[in-house]
């Protein structure tokens, strides 16, 4: 009967903690995609976009104000205005992304498509940042709505924004997702709320019911003072101020690109789906921008120093009134606004990790952000994007108009990019009406990268001089990362070439290097036997002359003489130089292969570790470019010994080797909710048999899921092995003279029968009948995206 070794092993301290703190892993079959309707997809999709209404006039603002003060609200409606025509422009331009990229056309898919992946790396940057500062700004943002609620809470806007952050981390390790009624409800609350103060307010404007409210001291307002009208066309408005405030307020088409992003993520035709969801969501931000700017022109809302109270929250003061009514439906537009922006800073911890992975994917990051962690999120990803995050907003004192110049430099970058890079596709393709498709994502390619100027020029002082230097450095440095990778690459693979081709060596011999008489070397010297090689040595490098005879006369009092101990000098006490010389002296005669086993202790608290250096890794590095040479650590865990964990595992090895059957992955007592392939497999087990209760020589059927599978060439002929496993053990599965067969691959799942035998001493099934109830399954979401 089959053992469930995984269950006879603890698992350690710290995988327990993670499921203590993240919740039990996801394994890869649940990662699967919803399709969204059109409503539910712009709650979805739609807060980051939509939510930065609630700072875009406010922004604007902080420009206008201390230049040219009351003037401000004359002049903030016309910069809104251009912004408005450059947010239609950038949307029919997305537009034409969608129709040509059904499945998903992020700024960095389309330049990479179109321009090839160096020039893509440009996009790549842009959006990076774009989405680190995303995080930054949304949650600095809400909590300013916060605090324009709660007063007293304004000394307390850094650790609000911090711990915002921290607990979007943790709901995003413990693997929430960008899906469903929960992430949409903040959008249409906020839509709904601000929507409702917007039409009161026309109405009381249309009644004459709404008047300019007196200023504050200058002393709250940003930058500690209130312009003065001036003379000329301008008013006194220097044209740099100009183009300050209307970058400023650039920064409310954030998120614009989301729609094109998730078209895959829309219902059949997804095309048609998403291109109606991105006119409604530009529509819906057009309305609420327009509105939160006549409001803030018709009461005067100004925007304070400390950020809070914001704009916006002025405003529904203004319209709602001070009555117990308009008191009670002020608390509710401030938590429409305080959740959308939350939520819109969640949706950066999607968009981050999903760009990196695939950034990495094409060998310009780090591989690390290519893996997913315990909870089917890409752990790494979030992990860094929370670090960025947090140390802006420590640097910014958790400041939105602070975080805006590091914003619109990478947002329009990315909206220019995709413009040009359709540029490229309609020159190349040209498709049905693809001149008029040129003009506009010509014209909005156009458009982005002056606004790009245009930030980059005036507000370069006030920090976009970061964005400037930084995506430089960035963009050289992921180049330098793909030719370090491709290099590696290509120098492995001509290694592996010569290596595959190379003679073999006709000898084996290993070398156990010593340094103490204990558990850790005996392991080593044990799994150095099971090796059998044609020689086998134990070193020790005489630094030591006291420690080297103790060694000496612990050898033969224990009776480990019959294995001889060399004892070498080691004058200048240069270990790993050492052990190259000898090692070089082994493999000289040309037919000698070398393993040298390099005992080490390893502990399972971070303190213990302090105490022992890492002789055995230097050793291992040193010993790597000798040819014919492997080094191997032998770890042995000294905690433990403490613990008695060791009996417990030697215990549970001897019943998993006594079985002669692999381990059953580990099953909880609790209740489990099956996934679609498991529920498929269930309808089909009728007249099946436990695995575990499977007897030689029966005749059985068996229904489980394929652990692993191998194609094992024996005696001319290729076989495919497979092990079918359930939650009471494992069988292995022969298919004698078929090297594949479709459908069988790790994940699937089999109902099998025949007669149960032995192949290679295990329990066996040679050419079974099968039915494959369904495939691997593993629904992995392509990242392609931004």
């Amino acid at each position: 009967m089959a053992i469930d070794a995984a269950a006879q092993i603890p698992e350690t301290f710290s995988y327990r903690l993670k499921n203590r703190l993240l919740g039990p892993p996801l394994v890869t079959e649940q990662l699967t995609t919803e399709r969204l309707s059109r409503p539910l997809a712009l709650g979805v999709l739609a807060p980051d976009c939509i939510s930065s209404s609630a700072y875009g006039t406010e922004e604007t603002l902080t420009q206008l104000v201390p230049a040219v003060g009351l003037a401000a609200f004359t002049l903030v409606v016309p910069i809104m205005l251009a912004i408005l025509g450059v947010l239609f422009f950038v949307t029919l331009s997305y537009l034409e992304v969608i129709q040509r990229y059904t499945r998903a056309g992020g700024a960095y898919v389309v330049a990479r498509d179109n321009f090839g992946p160096k020039i893509a790396q440009i996009a790549a940057v842009a959006l990076l940042i774009d989405y680190t500062v995303t995080v930054a700004v949304q949650t600095a943002a809400g909590t300013d709505a916060l605090t324009s609620a709660f007063p007293k809470l304004i000394p307390y806007s850094v650790p609000i924004s911090v711990a915002v952050v921290l607990v979007l981390v943790y709901g995003n390790l413990r693997g929430i997702r960008e899906a469903g009624k929960l992430f949409a409800f903040p959008t249409y609350f906020f839509v709904f709320s601000v929507s409702t103060v917007i039409v009161v307010g026309y109405v009381k404007a249309a009644l004459g019911d709404i008047h300019a409210h007196p200023l504050p001291p200058t002393s709250l307002l940003v930058g500690g003072q209130l312009g003065h009208r001036g003379s000329g066309l301008l008013m006194g408005l220097a044209f740099i101020t100009l183009l300050r405030a209307f970058a400023n307020g650039g920064s409310s088409l954030t998120g614009l690109e989301a729609i094109s992003n998730g078209v895959a993520s829309f219902r059949k035709p997804e095309a048609f789906n998403a291109r109606r969801t991105l006119v409604l969501m530009s529509s819906v931000l057009a309305f609420l921008l327009l509105g939160v700017t006549l409001l803030a022109r018709w009461t005067h809302a100004v925007p304070y120093a400390a950020g809070s109270p914001t704009v916006l929250s002025q405003e529904v003061r203004y319209v709602l009134g001070s009555t117990w009514v308009g008191k009670a439906l002020f608390y509710i537009v401030q938590a429409a606004t305080l959740f959308v922006l939350y939520t819109g800073g969640n949706t950066s911890f999607n968009g981050f990790p999903y760009l990196a992975s695939f950034v990495a994917g094409d060998q310009f990051l780090p591989r690390q952000l290519t893996r997913r962690g315990h909870r089917l999120a890409f752990s790494n990803g979030i992990l860094v994007l929370a670090a960025v995050a947090v140390t802006l907003l420590l640097v910014t004192r958790s400041k939105v108009s602070a975080l805006v110049a590091l914003y619109a430099i990478g947002v329009f970058t990315g909206f220019a990019m995709a413009g040009a890079g359709m540029v490229k596709h309609h020159l190349t393709h040209r498709e049905g009406h693809w001149r008029r498709s040129l003009a506009i994502n010509g014209f909005a390619a156009f458009l982005s990268a002056t606004v790009v100027l245009i930030f980059t020029l005036a507000k370069f002082t006030e920090g976009a001089w970061v964005v400037v230097v930084v995506g430089p450095l960035l963009f050289i440095g992921l180049i330098r990362l793909h030719r370090q990778y491709v290099a590696e690459d290509q120098l492995l693979e001509i290694g592996a070439v010569q290596v595959t081709e190379a003679p073999i060596r006709s000898r084996h011999a290993v070398i156990v290097l010593v340094d103490n008489l204990d558990l850790a070397t005996a392991r080593a010297l044990q799994y150095a036997r099971g090796l059998a090689p044609d020689s086998l040595r134990a070193v020790h490098f005489d630094i030591d002359s006291r420690r080297a005879r103790q060694l000496e006369r612990d050898w033969g009092r224990l009776g480990l003489s019959r294995l001889p101990l060399d004892i070498v000098e080691c004058r200048d006490r240069r270990l790993t130089r050492a052990t190259v010389e000898l090692v070089a002296g082994v493999v000289a005669d040309g037919e000698t292969e070398c393993t040298v086993l390099l005992p080490r202790r390893s502990f399972s608290s971070g303190w213990k570790r302090l105490l022992h250096d890492r002789t055995a890794e230097r050793i291992a590095a040193g010993l790597s470019p000798v040819p014919h040479v492997s080094a191997t650590i032998v770890p042995f865990n000294v905690g433990d010994i403490v613990s008695g964990r060791h009996q417990r595992l030697r215990s549970a090895a001897r019943r998993v080797v006594g079985s002669g059957e692999p381990p059953v992955p580990e099953t909880s007592g609790k209740t489990r909710t099956l996934s679609a392939p498991d529920a498929a497999l269930a309808r089909r087990a009728g007249g099946t048999v436990p695995i575990g209760a499977v007897q030689w020589r029966h005749r059985v059927r068996v229904a489980g899921r394929v652990h692993s599978v191998r194609v094992q060439p024996r005696g001319g002929t290729s076989n495919l092995e497979c092990v079918l496993v359930d939650d009471t053990g494992a069988i292995l599965l022969v298919f004698q003279g078929r090297p594949r067969i479709p459908g069988i691959e790790t994940g699937a799942r089999l109902v099998a029968s025949g007669m149960a035998g032995s192949w290679d001493r295990r329990l066996a099934i040679l050419n079974p009948d099968y039915e494959l109830v369904a495939g691997a399954g593993a629904g992995d979401d392509d990242p392609d995206g931004d």
